[in-house]
């Protein structure tokens, strides 16, 4: 039954009588199944849909999907091959594996809660917490809890982070399929302080951003032929060329970014700017045409 509702739901906005208003959201978080289409990553990070995505298995030898019950773990042919070359990799420094985060919906496009991001089949959510097991049952990956690296003070790395977190997010930076990973900003400052290898410019890779504390969050590059794909702008490599992002503007994650400087006479404030619209507002049309028929594909 919900399958039929599902399909009438989306007919009628592809044929146009559905109410304009309609959000994308329902739409693309009420499919189960991908698309029989060919992988196609399409358009933004944030602003697309995907067709062709592949189910990373519940369960492999060294990886756990968790919270099942999203119906997140779908990804571009490309992420699934990268996780698994990732969780391997987690072994080799003492992790059992690794425990797999949302990646995207069946068909991609913007979901009905969480991320605004996550829509193409090009990102995935790594949680922070080494596996303790990899045979959790459906209940116990809807209740575990990833782990924060991150102090009470948001200012450096807590007890919980370890080498092989950084032996980890350097081995996914190093990937020749990741564009970014974006991580807690004292992640990255404590990965400055304590980089040993002469080549450092895979630290590039590795961007501050508030919260992602409980885990890191990476984003693979449009792979090659996805001619419906749009790439971060700039990249990471065209950003910092021959950088590593660890010149002194870091800092400013956990100084004035946590306590804004103040002024005796502060300037009358501006108008605020027009609040931009969230992934979960937008409709078929604020998506790239290509998505309806993602929709519409059995």
């Amino acid at each position: 039954m919900d399958r039929i509702l599902t399909a009438l739901i989306v007919a009628l906005t592809l044929s146009g009588t559905a109410q304009a208003d309609s959000r994308a959201k329902d739409l693309f978080g009420a499919q189960r199944t991908a698309s029989a289409q060919a992988p196609d990553p399409i358009g933004f990070y944030s602003r697309g849909c995907a067709a062709g995505l592949v189910q990373l298995p519940e369960t492999g030898p060294t990886w756990q999907a968790m919270r099942l019950s999203r119906n997140r773990n779908w990804g571009h042919p490309e992420m699934i091959a990268f996780i698994e070359r990732l969780s391997v990799k987690a072994t080799q420094f003492g992790w059992r594996g690794l425990y797999v985060g949302d990646i995207s919906q069946p068909r991609g496009g913007p979901m009905t809660s969480g991320h605004r991001s996550h829509q193409i089949g090009l990102d995935v959510d790594i949680w922070m917490r080494p596996p303790g097991r990899l045979n959790l049952s459906r209940a116990e990956r809807e209740n575990l809890s990833s782990i924060s690296v991150r102090s009470a003070d948001q200012r450096r790395v807590n007890g919980n982070y370890t080498r092989a977190h950084a032996a980890i997010l350097q081995a996914a930076a190093r990937d020749r399929a990741v564009d970014r990973i974006f991580v807690t900003a004292p992640v990255k400052i404590e990965l400055c302080k304590t980089a040993t290898a002469a080549d450092k410019r895979w630290l590039r890779k590795i961007r501050p951003i508030y919260g992602h504390n409980y885990h890191f969050h990476v984003r693979l590059k449009c792979p090659r032929g996805a001619r419906h794909c749009v790439d971060q702008k700039p990249t990471v490599a065209q950003l910092s060329k021959g950088g590593d992002g660890c010149d002194e503007t870091l800092n400013w994650w956990v100084t004035d970014y946590l306590d804004p400087p103040r002024t005796a006479n502060p300037a009358k404030p501006a108008k605020p700017a027009p609040k931009p619209k969230h992934p979960r507002d937008y409709t078929l049309d604020d998506l790239p045409s290509e998505c309806r028929a993602v929709l519409a594909a059995n």
